[in-house]
């Protein structure tokens, strides 16, 4: 096994592992050795060619079919440098003062997420997208909700040059979307943190990393490692665990921590979506042009928010129910389609968790309560008024049976449109807003790590990703997560001095 050693490892490149790494730039300028570890491949812009199934494959874990346990929801998360920044479209929310209160986190406060969140929204590029950018799709849904009395919000973005390819779920190829991948990273790198890819940790061990780092197979896109392929042992004063909602703890479990930290695994929540489309009696804009500027806030009231949305036919075709005649009806309309994201809030909820497997890979354990399923039906109800006041023809509505609503049946939306409808493996529900895991809390008793991202009972270990959250946001975690691991190398830079005089003692 190879020997490295390094002050800081990183293990993960998106939103918590790039922001780490810029925060600890400081310390670099101090001398110290920063690693940046990530599993995926390093990809040239010229690489990013817009094609689903082969960019699938490049960017997301499991090729975007990573499911639950029972198989009845696929959770997509990025595996790339730059982790899922490179694979999201770029909305940029602030969380709500209401939903940092109700987390109580000792030393969190809404005053301060919002200062970090405002910071990013600066470094990358946050803001509206001008009206004449702003396609048929979602003008047609900002249409549809005034006429169905739903309060539309414009998402800030964070592209710079955005050339409307709709491409954004499959990695910008124009270099718009400002992601760790073309900000924090680059400048992190400039500065001297080294970042290393193909590099999978395997397990932790004290104050070091077990990685195995592979060679480029033939014909896979994405450059070599960094390093030459083989199974390094890398010890560190400090690691920070960046792998997200799923490769966090799931590193955690495999490494034995699971005695130390009785709450590992707990509190996940990932904002259960459904896919909603409806045909127009004519072709409109919806695969050209960005693909999210309007959202409908429900969250409070009925527990669902509504995006705009635009997936391309192999996504689009698995999230529509059933086969035959009907199925192929909706897919021959695509250049009519409009489609809605609807979105449940759930919470954390006892055995909804990560665990692992007896070869030590992540496993999602996934529940859908009662009240997720009612949001659902209530989101859809929504988003069909919403469809038809926009001037659609017909609706597909997974909760409903059968399935096609017709503009004739407007008025019957919540007598065909109902929770008894859902049947977990047979309606196609995804995720890719994935939180918890190693929830922020008081203790071990009741979380994993302080308020800081310090890991209880383990000093040398810190979280600074979506994990932290001790339970769901109404929003997209991407600023939230950045706020959070911005403050976790806040408080390495201020244990800096314990960390300076361990490495004076060990080279004593």
């Amino acid at each position: 096994m190879i020997e490295r050693s390094y002050d800081v490892v990183i293990v993960g490149s998106g939103a918590g592992g790039g922001t780490a790494a810029v925060g600890l730039i400081p310390l670099v300028e101090q001398g110290h050795r920063v690693l940046v570890l990530e599993q995926g491949p390093r990809l040239a812009d010229e690489e990013f060619t817009g094609e689903e199934l082969e960019m699938a494959e490049a960017l997301y874990a499991d090729a975007g079919g990573f499911l639950t346990a029972d198989g009845t929801m696929t959770l997509a998360f990025g595996q790339v440098y730059g982790g899922s920044t490179v694979v999201y479209t770029g909305t940029s929310l602030i969380a709500g003062r209401h939903v940092i209160e109700a987390w109580d986190i000792p030393g969190l406060t809404h005053a301060d997420v919002t200062e970090r969140s405002r910071r990013y929204m600066e470094q990358n590029n946050v803001h509206l997208l001008e009206p004449e950018l702003i396609n048929e799709n979602n003008s047609l849904f900002q249409k549809g909700c005034e006429s169905a009395g739903y309060e539309a919000h414009q998402f800030p973005i964070n592209v710079k040059g955005c050339l409307g390819s709709s491409l954004c779920n499959l990695g910008c190829p124009n270099g718009a979307k400002q992601g760790t991948d073309r900000v924090q990273l680059p400048a992190a790198e400039l500065c001297g943190v080294e970042v290393v890819t193909r590099a999978e940790v395997l397990r932790l061990e004290e104050r070091a990393a077990v990685v195995r780092v592979s060679e480029k197979p033939p014909g896979e896109k994405g450059a070599p490692s960094e390093w030459e392929p083989g199974e390094y042992r890398v010890s560190a004063r400090m690691v920070v665990l960046a792998g997200g909602a799923v490769g966090s703890p799931a590193l955690l479990l495999r490494s034995g921590f699971g005695e130390r930290l009785p709450r590992l695994g707990e509190r996940f929540t990932c904002h259960p979506a459904l896919i909603l489309v409806a045909e127009h009696p004519r072709p409109i804009t919806n695969d050209v042009g960005h693909p999210k500027s309007f959202f409908v806030d429900r969250a409070e009231e009925e527990g669902y928010v509504l995006e705009t949305c635009m997936y391309f036919p192999f996504v689009t075709a698995k999230s529509l129910v059933g086969f035959g005649e009907e199925h192929g009806r909706f897919m021959a309309a695509f250049p009519r389609l409009q489609m809605i994201l609807v979105l449940a809030c759930d919470r954390a909820t006892p055995g909804n968790r990560v665990t692992i497997d007896g070869a030590g890979r992540p496993v999602v354990h996934y529940r859908f309560t009662d009240e997720v399923v009612q949001a659902l039906a209530l989101g859809t109800r929504a988003s069909a008024r919403i469809f038809f006041a926009a001037g659609a023809l017909r609706v597909h509505a997974p909760l409903a049976s059968p399935t096609t609503l017709e503009a004739s049946e407007a008025d019957r939306i919540d007598e065909r449109v109902g929770p008894e409808h859902f049947t977990p493996g047979t309606v196609s529900v995804s995720a890719a807003h994935l939180m918890g895991g190693c929830a922020m809390g008081r203790s071990a008793r009741d979380s994993v790590t302080d308020g800081w991202g310090r890991v209880h009972g383990i000093p040398w270990l810190r979280v600074a990703d979506s994990s932290l959250f001790p339970d769901s946001l109404h929003i997209n975690p991407y600023l939230t997560i950045m706020a959070l691991a911005d403050r976790t190398a806040e408080a390495i830079r201020l244990d800096a001095g314990e960390l300076l005089s361990t490495r004076a003692e060990a080279t004593a």
